[in-house]
């Protein structure tokens, strides 16, 4: 037994792991492992085997004491502990009705073959643009995609109309045949789906014509979906049961839309916040002045206090956008840009020079001691 692998490092567990923890372990591993899943593959039926057998010790209290104080040891021939029941050397073990408990008879035990139980339709996904408005405010949008559906035509059955699908003979209808194989550890009995049917548990002579015997179309729907308000670029928006239709009685799955929004050429975003810039003449920063701005619900009146400085932000609380579900919304952030005059002519150059003449050294002072804690920041 020195060659053997430690049962915690098999299925990948610490030693002090929970009951709980360890059959999560062993259901993951023996799922991706079982022959089934993996037809034909020696590597694969041997991690199984295994997997069972680790599994079979860890998850019985007293042999997990054992296994804990004696290692593989208390499992051999006249060991420790002996087999104290343990016993993969003789009979049929079923590793069908493990599987059974995990799978609701997947894979053994007799269970009826997954392809007959009620499977939800898969989701299907699609983009939709939207504008900055749009997307702030909400909106009705009309939406088309491909969506795939029972055949109006055989109702389902992918029979031809007045015909119906056959029991499959060899497996009853189940749509799985259960198989022996003799292994290292003795009859290991498993099911395999039926050649036959395919899994189906149903042979159809007359397929329908147009879904050509599978009982489902695929169609083009067209639909208006509702856009909440406050929606933002890259979020998706589920709608309920507007996917695949589901097999077997199963729900449908949903439709999931990825949003795109278009920036805007005004306003920038982030988060439920709003970010705007405003130019402003020179005048108005010095006089103060009434400007106006732009604002989610349309241009405003907003006083500029005299003396405002240029990148000065101010905030319009409660102007963003609407937080989904409720009645709060983010900020509004006006940031005044001050535009310096360009191109002056004479006689404006003559006002500007005698006008920056009455501010006498005080400029130059404030530059002088600007440098100044310039300079003694480097030294």
């Amino acid at each position: 037994m020195a060659d053997k692998r430690d049962y915690y490092e098999v299925l990948g567990v610490q030693k002090n792991a929970s009951a709980s923890d360890i059959k999560k372990a062993y259901y993951k591993l023996a799922k991706q492992y079982h022959p089934d899943v993996n037809p034909g593959n020696a590597e694969a039926e041997k991690k199984f085997k295994e997997i069972n057998e680790a599994y079979a010790v860890l998850s019985d209290e007293d042999k997990k004491a054992k296994y804990d104080q004696y290692g593989h040891a208390a499992f051999e021939q006249g060991g420790a502990g002996g087999y104290g029941g343990f016993d993969f050397g003789g009979g049929s073990f079923d590793f069908g009705d493990i599987f059974s408990s995990f799978f609701g008879g997947a894979f053994g035990g007799g269970g009826q073959s997954r392809r007959n139980a009620p499977m939800r339709g898969d989701d299907i996904y699609a983009r939709i643009t939207l504008t900055f408005e749009e997307a702030v405010h909400g909106c009705k949008k009309e939406v088309s995609f491909g969506r795939v559906q029972k055949c109006a035509t055989c109702g389902g059955s992918g029979a031809k109309k007045g015909t119906s699908a056959e029991t499959c003979k060899k497996c009853g209808g189940s749509g799985q045949v259960r198989v022996q194989q003799r292994t290292a550890f003795g009859m290991m009995q498993s099911m395999r789906t039926c050649d036959e049917c395919r899994g189906s548990g149903r042979i159809i002579k007359e397929p329908c014509g147009d879904c050509r015997g599978t009982g489902y179309v695929k169609i083009n729907k067209k639909i208006e979906v509702t856009i909440p308000a406050g929606i933002d670029n890259g979020q998706n928006l589920s709608i309920g049961g507007q996917g695949n239709e589901g097999r077997g009685g199963g729900p449908s799955g949903d439709l999931i839309l990825s949003v795109s929004v278009k920036p805007h050429a005004v306003f920038e975003r982030d988060g439920f916040d709003i970010y705007c810039e405003v130019p402003i003449t020179y005048w108005e920063a010095a006089f103060g002045a009434d400007i106006e701005i732009p604002t989610l619900e349309g241009r405003e009146k907003y006083h500029v206090p005299e003396g405002t400085q240029t990148d000065t932000t101010f905030t319009l609380r409660g102007r963003g956008v609407t937080r989904p579900n409720t009645a709060s919304r983010g900020n509004l952030y006006i940031t005044v840009r001050v535009e310096v005059p360009k191109n002056l002519n004479g006689e404006q150059r003559k006002l500007l020079t005698d006008f920056a003449a009455t501010f006498g050294d005080k400029v130059s002072n404030k530059r002088e001691s600007f440098f100044k804690k310039f300079s003694d920041f480097f030294k």
